[in-house]
């Protein structure tokens, strides 16, 4: 019972939740879509924390969405041992990576009056689930090998029966506590990503790509001596 609830009806939900308050936040406040930068408040400790944890969701979350869509070619690389292997250390090293740089952000919060001060109720609960999604994801790297194998073999299978209204509980069912905790939070981040800062996800400046360069003058006064 609890396993229906938790991955074929909570998924779903949590869905909903993400659309409806996107649109809601869009409506009322779109100007607020940024993660409301602290960077002219202290910088140093920001770049050794911000820089390996940006790097290495993006690349972890690649990793997955390719496991996703390609499940075959990922199939077909691991089928060389070697292979395998490289990529095992490789997503272990940037779950490690996105790990030091999620501490050093949580550590500066904590540490820096003048960023604690700016700290509001949903970034501590964010950064206690990004914690918790990160922990586990690296828990389950160590201890349950092979995941870039199964990966494809139960996840991607079952993200497709969500996609298809038609949850297949059987291959969540078998998985490890461990990795049903990683699941079901990344689930909860989903439902609570249009409340946080993680929103700033929305408004990279991608039509930076094809603006037209602009000239920037400076001008000052001459001061006369």
């Amino acid at each position: 019972m609890l396993d229906l609830i938790l991955f074929a009806v909570f998924p779903y939900v949590a869905i909903v939740v993400a659309v409806v308050g996107l649109l809601w936040r869009y409506r009322t406040n779109q100007f607020s879509f940024s993660s409301v930068s602290s960077q002219f408040l202290e910088n140093r400790q920001l770049f050794w924390g911000s820089v390996p944890w940006h790097y290495g969701i993006i690349l972890i979350l690649i990793g997955h969405l390719i496991g996703v869509f390609f499940p075959s070619g990922v199939k077909a690389f691991n089928s060389v041992p070697v292979r395998l292997y490289i990529l095992e250390g490789t997503a272990l090293a940037l779950g490690l990576l996105l790990t030091w740089g999620l501490v050093a952000l949580i550590w500066r919060r904590i540490n820096n009056p003048r960023i604690r001060i700016t700290t509001s109720r949903m970034d501590v609960v964010l950064l206690a689930l990004l914690l918790l999604q990160v922990v586990t994801g690296v828990t389950i790297a160590i201890t349950t090998r092979w995941g870039t194998a199964w990966f494809v073999q139960t996840a991607t299978p079952y993200l497709w029966s969500l996609a298809k209204l038609s949850p297949n509980l059987d291959l969540i069912a078998p998985l490890s506590l461990i990795v049903k905790i990683h699941a079901v939070n990344a689930t909860v981040l989903i439902a609570l990503w249009p409340f946080t800062r993680l929103v700033h996800i929305v408004s990279i400046p991608v039509a930076y790509l094809w603006r037209p360069y602009q000239v920037a003058i400076w001008y000052y006064r001459r001061i006369q001596q």
